[in-house]
């Protein structure tokens, strides 16, 4: 009786036209379903096409009726992710999903639309993290051509995703950027687009280095000949140096080298000098090994130069469903790719990809060994290394001090405390280039005219101080000038010059105090200045040095490890200066 009022009730409630019209309720009808269902009842909810992919077999029979075979798993992604080139879904997967060779078979039927949901936001340039097999997998899509428009649209692709995924997984690079590399290639794309890649970095500072060791090294002599010896007076690089060339092999061996010399203490300060012993060492050291080794430098350092066997995308579920046509792609110089018949095979450099640390050793001992010429208050410790290298370094190091001594521009120092002397000197030469009428007229103008007259009209021997009277000038004050062009430089020797009382009398009393401490290196007189002043003691510092440097011609005082010293070589005109107030 009860069961026939539960039914009468529920015939009731169904009957009620509000209640169908109720969001709450759908339209069908569920009265023959189970409550409770199994992962296998499940599936029959997934969309249809999940169910077609599922159905594509591993086994395919001969259409012409011969014997049928087994689709490799490379093959099988391929024809399922052909089917899903365009699907999407909208049923996110929070969930873990890792496979070594992630493809579509790998995943459950959760995994599969957490996927294709995924994969619809980063066709929207809305990529987030997920699981890296989920990552790796959409890679394989876009090498096996699977949602792209075309080669180039494919390497966009590739590249953007990368870029961008490589934030939540750096790990990603180590195989983005074979595969990028291999799409390349496999596809004939311009090799421009592969210019910044390590890969064709890694070339170009081999090509540097064989170059330097071809070019600059010398052919081995004959063998009934002796080896040619080299004199110690010949450079090794050319001299003067050829910096552009220098630069370029400093920077293939800095790329090359597991010490790297940029970020050394040495290459801030003497740039120059290290970069042209490190070049020459260099230099050397191709020659060492091609008399002592052998191989040369470069192949014994990263390996020799032939032809290997290549898989495209060997880390990858790859799968090309026709043979590829013989082609030949370069991708640098000694970096040469070729397919024939189908099977490709790669010239470059077998070895090492890597840093050297043999030219690592090399550098440093380079580094060590010129900081102790050039910087001994901040020395490598010193490790140790074959005697040959030791002297090959210190060979490279005298030869290149000794010429850049011989051959540094000569220094000229004006004493300016002589002016006084320049200009008396200047005026009596003057009056005695004079005659009566000019010195009755008075007018420099005339008097100069009449000089040049005599210098055309006069022998050179009968001329009197012609040096100082032919460099005579006048400056836009009016003034005359001496032209010391000879010298290198232009300065107005004749014109007034600042007394020591004229400077004084623009030096406060908080100035002179503090120059007078500087003096007597008395820090508490300094600090007792500067309080004075009522101005830091960077302002103060730079107050004097401009008031001064009119009568000096140059900064009086500057800051040093022990902070601010009045430079060596002013001390005495400080002093002079001061005593003249």
């Amino acid at each position: 009786m009860a069961d026939q009022d539960v039914k009468t009730l529920i015939e009731r409630i169904m009957a009620e036209a509000r209640t169908h019209q109720s969001a709450r309720f759908s339209n069908e009808i569920y009265a023959d379903e189970p409550i409770l269902k199994t992962g296998r009842q499940m599936q029959n909810f997934l969309p249809d096409q999940y169910r077609k992919m599922r159905e594509i077999s591993r086994w395919q029979d001969d259409p012409k009726g011969g014997a049928g075979r087994w689709l490799s798993e490379a093959e099988l992604f391929y024809r399922q992710g052909l089917l899903m080139a365009d699907f999407e879904d909208d049923c996110p997967y929070n969930g873990t999903f890792k496979s070594y060779f992630p493809t579509y078979n790998a995943m459950s039927d959760r995994q599969l639309r957490g996927y294709f949901t995924w994969r619809a936001q980063v066709r929207r340039d809305n990529i987030e993290e997920t699981s890296t097999s989920f990552a790796f997998l959409y890679l394989y899509e876009l090498i096996c051509g699977i949602g792209v428009d075309n080669p180039r649209d494919g390497y966009d692709k590739i590249k953007a995703f990368w870029d961008a995924y490589r934030a939540f997984e750096p790990g990603i690079d180590r195989f983005a950027r074979v595969w990028l590399q291999d799409y390349a290639v496999f596809h004939e794309l311009d090799p421009k687009l592969l210019r910044d890649s390590k890969t064709v970095a890694f070339d170009n500072a081999l090509i540097e280095l064989r170059r330097a060791a071809r070019d600059l090294v010398p052919a081995p002599a004959p063998s009934d000949l002796p080896p040619k010896r080299r004199k110690t007076s010949e450079p090794t690089l050319p001299l003067p140096p050829d910096e552009a060339h220098e630069e370029r092999l400093m920077a293939a061996i800095d790329a090359l080298s597991t010490y790297n010399l940029n970020n050394s203490r040495l290459d801030r300060s003497h740039h120059r000098d290290l970069r042209h012993v490190a070049c020459a060492v260099y230099v050397r050291m191709a020659r060492y090994y091609d008399t002592h080794r052998k191989t040369g430098i470069v192949a014994s350092l990263f390996g020799e130069e032939t032809a290997m066997p290549y898989t495209m995308f060997a880390s990858a579920v790859f799968f090309a469903p026709e043979r590829h046509e013989d082609c030949e792609y370069r991708l640098d110089p000694i970096h040469i790719y070729r397919c024939q018949n189908g099977f490709w095979e790669c010239m470059r450099i077998h070895g090492s990809r890597q840093k050297s640390s043999k030219l690592g050793e090399i550098m440093r001992a380079c580094d060590q060994r010129l900081r102790l010429a050039l910087d001994p208050g901040h020395p490598l410790k010193e490790e140790k290394v074959p005697k040959y290298l030791a002297k090959i370094i210190d060979d490279e190091i005298t030869a290149w001090l000794s010429w850049d001594a011989a051959h540094q521009p000569v220094k000229i120092d004006i004493d300016l405390s002589q002016l006084g002397h320049i200009r008396s000197a200047a005026a009596q030469t003057r009056e005695a280039l004079l005659i009566d009428e000019e010195r009755e007229d008075g007018t420099l103008a005339d008097a100069e005219t009449a000089v040049a007259e005599r210098r055309e009209a006069k022998p050179v021997a009968d001329t009197i101080a012609e040096p100082v009277a032919m460099t005579m000038q006048r400056d836009e004050a009016g003034e005359p000038t001496i032209s010391t062009e000879q010298f290198g430089v232009v300065a107005p020797l004749l014109a007034p010059a600042p007394t020591p009382a004229d400077t004084a009398s623009v030096l406060d009393s908080a100035a002179d105090a503090y120059l007078r401490a500087l003096l007597e290196q008395n820090a508490a007189q300094t600090a007792s200045a500067v309080a004075q002043s009522g101005k830091s003691e960077d302002m103060l510092v730079d107050s004097i040095n401009e008031a001064l440097f009119d009568l000096v011609g140059d900064t009086v005082i500057e800051f040093g490890s022990a902070g601010p010293q009045i430079i060596e070589d002013y001390e005495a005109d400080v002093r002079g200066y001061l005593d003249h107030e």
